[in-house]
């Protein structure tokens, strides 16, 4: 009774690359099914509406500002 060591090596190599891959495959199956699941109890929620016409005006004016703050403070 002579076992080929090698092939007894590359057996047990392909028995626990195997085990690994398929351990690999079922948790990518899981981890897919659990972000389905996620998603549908809890969506994104919805994006904030354009802002107002005030907000617009106000944003205007802290660009006005940080210019004039930049300009002045490269004038010396």
């Amino acid at each position: 009774m002579e076992t080929n060591l090698v092939i007894e090596g590359f057996k047990f190599m392909a028995l626990g690359m195997g085990t690994v891959f398929l351990f690999l495959i079922m948790l990518i199956g899981l981890m897919n099914v659990m972000t389905s699941v996620v998603h549908k109890f809890f969506p994104e929620p919805e994006p904030a509406s354009a802002p107002t016409t005030d907000a617009k005006q106000d944003n205007k004016k802290i660009i006005a500002a940080i210019s004039a703050a930049i300009s002045h403070h490269r004038q010396g």
